[in-house]
């Protein structure tokens, strides 16, 4: 925990940004029958049953410090595909930076050996020579800013019926877009200072 809220602490760096990514699993829905358009003094009517479509997952990164988020939607959530996410969080959106500081959780896909099954080994060492990784405690996932960005995303974006990944991508995609456009961040200000007071129990008995 102390890890985290001490990365937490560290300046912004553009060569050492600190980005957070986090997972989220999502179904996908259609009405079972046409919903009702609004009318004058009418709200939306949908029936209450609906048809499943399957499921994907939505993997989001974010740089707190800079007011940054990316999502995308998966079918999956492997290891292959956290490791595609990677190569384009280091190649694409952040090529020049020195070294990431990455905060996730410590998922069993989100180890350096799901770079290794991926890539070749050469290019498995190169990006992971660029990861610095700080995972959360188990139990712990509240520490992570990005579960913060999904909460935000779960409530202004994903709150009606979604039924195919295509739909899913292109709302995600637009709500990145405009929170990304106001730089609207998250205000951490948990300490380690306060957390040594107020989480005891956390921590061994010596």
């Amino acid at each position: 925990m102390e890890d985290v809220l001490e990365t937490y602490a560290l300046p912004y760096d553009p060569e050492i940004p600190l980005i957070c990514m986090d997972e989220q699993p999502i179904q996908l829905l259609d009405h079972s029958r046409p919903p009702q358009p609004m009318k004058a003094g009418q709200v939306l009517r949908e029936d209450y049953e609906y048809v499943r479509k399957g499921s994907c997952s939505l993997f989001l990164f974010t740089e707190p410090l800079a007011g940054w988020r990316h999502v995308q939607a998966s079918e999956r959530r492997t290891k292959s595909d956290w490791a595609l996410q990677i190569q384009e969080l280091l190649e694409v959106h952040y090529p020049e930076a020195k070294r990431i500081r990455l905060v996730m959780d410590n998922l069993n896909t989100h180890t350096i050996s799901s770079l290794y099954e991926t890539f070749a080994p050469e290019q498995a060492l190169a990006l992971a020579k660029r990861l610095e990784i700080h995972y959360t405690p188990k139990h712990g996932s509240w520490l992570n800013i990005a579960e913060i960005e999904l909460s935000v995303l779960t409530i202004q974006c994903l709150n009606r019926r979604i039924s195919s990944i295509e739909e899913l991508q292109g709302e995600v995609s637009a709500w990145e877009t405009e929170r990304n456009q106001i730089q609207k961040s998250v205000d951490w200000q948990f300490t380690t200072e306060q957390a040594r007071g107020k989480l005891k129990h956390l921590y061994p008995e010596i």
